[in-house]
């Protein structure tokens, strides 16, 4: 296993590498949203990025933990992106810097035209108080790595 360490990377920690012959998993975490003023403020947030052996023909697999809150995260935690979809926006020049950065982006800002969840894009576009209070519930389930 290799270990990276992200700190500078707009908050990513620890990203580790689980070599399995051709495809690689990336364990990291996104967290710590540059702008203090946001409701994700604080929370550390775990992400897999599965890169398959036609990476990088194909855009990896980005994956929050199971029924993560957000409009643009599946029930399944697997994120929509348009950067990663291989159909459409996803281009071999794509870093993984980009697309963490693209993540972290999308938490704080998340696309209505492209939703992933019932509930969180209801609410998001319904209810922007209880949307905000779900989203700092959930920071504060995933606190900082120290």
């Amino acid at each position: 296993m290799i270990l990276y360490r992200w700190s500078t990377v707009n908050n990513f920690q620890s990203l580790a590498c689980d070599d399995r012959r051709f495809s690689y998993q990336f364990n990291g975490i996104v967290g710590g949203m540059d702008s203090r003023n946001t409701d994700w403020e604080g929370g550390y947030f775990p992400l897999t990025m599965h890169f398959s052996e036609d990476y990088p023909s194909k855009p990896p697999k980005c994956k929050f933990p199971q029924g993560f809150f957000h409009p643009n995260v599946y029930p399944s935690g697997t994120v929509c992106l348009s950067i990663l979809n291989e159909d459409s926006g996803w281009r071999p020049a794509i870093t993984v810097k980009q697309i963490l950065v693209g993540i972290q982006d999308l938490l704080d800002q998340p696309n209505p035209a492209d939703p992933a969840q019932t509930e969180g894009y209801h609410l998001f576009i319904q209810d922007a108080t209880e949307y905000k209070r779900r989203v700092r519930q959930q920071a504060k389930q995933y606190p900082p790595l120290v």
